[in-house]
């Protein structure tokens, strides 16, 4: 058995490994539960979890926590790889996938928006060339369509652009899900637009998660979808115009319907800490996911950039689209958004990685993951809280170490 020392924000810290998680031997991990902040020691097994148990009392009590890895269901990119350049190549996917290693992401679904059809058989043709891949395939179990099928109003179409959004049509999906290998996983669609419940049928029967997102719809109409197969809300409060009707608005009927659960995007600026907190106390931990919704832009030097026949500005803490007075993405990972719904909320550590994993996982129906306990693949974390923020440490993906700090 080997120990290793870091020394963190005037903290030694010690961390006890017994073997080494590259080799795929059996590794023991000693760390604080997330779920209780109770000792446990984490038995690894190959690619997989095969025992978790108390450390004994007269243990040495470790400073690290340890949790599942993160599961991203709506990233469009990061450090400056765009998930929709029709030029991207497998080695830029692995250079996202790397750097959101580093943040704790050990699972997530690359998403594109809403562009003409031909761009996007282009781009989900490319993405799919990750899926089998080595290193980075085991992270990208499937894709996020958001969009073309949304509302064309301005405000609730946010930064998509008016010109390529449309109505839902089957054909054209089987054909961006022919490209995509059959691994488009959710799409976000808006009730109201002709055509939309029908399509969402067909998406259900098909096993696609339909999530309600960018649309304008009234009570009945997102009725009918939930009715039609519609089971999530995307990033609830956001794809929305900035003045709407207090009675009747989109957001009320989403968040009385006990059937859809939501994900929202808690960096602090998508929404605010009142809007985070009642949208939780009204789906509650079980129905609560969240989501970074990035941009390829997160992480780069803030200022103008052009994107896909738009200038948004970066700004240290989002990313604007000032042309219509609306949100064009975050410029944070999802881990920021478990530190602040901590602090939005008052919600536990363990509540926290919940909507940021075992949810996510579950409504993906990734039933190998989002969890630490025997028999679920070996993906987690280790990280430290410092001044209220989550810090990783290390990052392990079925087995093996892909991060260390």
């Amino acid at each position: 058995m080997r120990a290793k020392k870091m020394v963190l924000s005037g903290l030694v810290l010690l961390v006890v490994f017994s073997g080494v998680a590259e080799d795929k031997n059996t590794n023991t991990i000693d760390a604080l539960l997330y779920s209780n902040g109770k000792p446990v020691s984490v038995k690894i097994s190959g690619d997989k979890i095969s025992k978790v148990t108390a450390l004994k009392s007269n243990a040495k009590t470790p400073q690290m926590y340890v949790a599942p890895g993160l599961i991203d269901i709506q990233i469009n990119g990061y450090m400056g790889v765009d998930f929709a350049d029709q030029d991207l190549t497998l080695e830029g996917i692995r250079k996202a996938t790397r750097a959101l290693w580093k943040e704790g992401v050990t699972t997530y679904l690359p998403t594109l928006i809403t562009a003409d059809r031909k761009s996007l058989k282009n781009s989900f043709s490319i993405l799919s060339h990750a899926l089998a891949d080595a290193e980075i395939g085991p992270s990208i179990p499937g894709f996020h369509l958001e969009g073309p099928f949304i509302s064309p109003e301005k405000g609730f179409r946010g930064a998509h652009l008016e010109k390529y959004i449309r109505k839902p049509e089957w054909n054209e999906f089987a054909e961006l899900q022919l490209a995509a290998k059959n691994k488009i996983k959710l799409i976000t669609v808006a009730p109201e637009i002709d055509g939309a419940v029908p399509f969402i049928q067909n998406c259900s029967r098909e096993g696609v998660i339909v999530s309600l997102g960018h649309h304008n719809g009234n009570a009945e109409q997102i009725e009918k979808a939930v009715d039609a197969g519609a089971t999530l809300s995307t990033h609830l409060g956001n794809g929305c115009a900035n003045m709407i009707d207090r009675h009747n608005n989109p957001i009320w009927p989403q968040l009385s319907e006990d059937r859809l659960s939501v994900t929202i995007i808690a960096d602090g600026f998508h929404l605010n800490k009142q809007e985070v907190r009642t949208f939780y106390k009204a789906k509650g931990i079980d129905r609560t996911i969240l989501v970074s919704d990035a941009l390829d832009l997160a992480g780069l030097e803030p200022g103008e950039y052009t994107r896909w026949e738009r200038t948004v500005l970066l700004t240290p803490d989002v990313v604007k689209f000032p042309a219509e007075n609306v949100l064009a993405g975050a410029a944070a990972p999802i881990n920021t958004g478990i530190s602040n719904i901590m602090k939005f909320t008052g919600c536990s550590l363990g509540d926290a990685i919940q909507m940021a994993s075992t949810n996510p996982a579950k409504i993906l129906q990734l039933n190998d993951r989002g969890e630490i306990s025997p028999g679920k693949r070996a993906d987690m974390i280790l990280f430290t809280i410092e001044n209220g923020k989550m810090v990783i440490q290390k990052t392990i993906l079925g087995g093996k170490v892909v991060y260390e700090k």
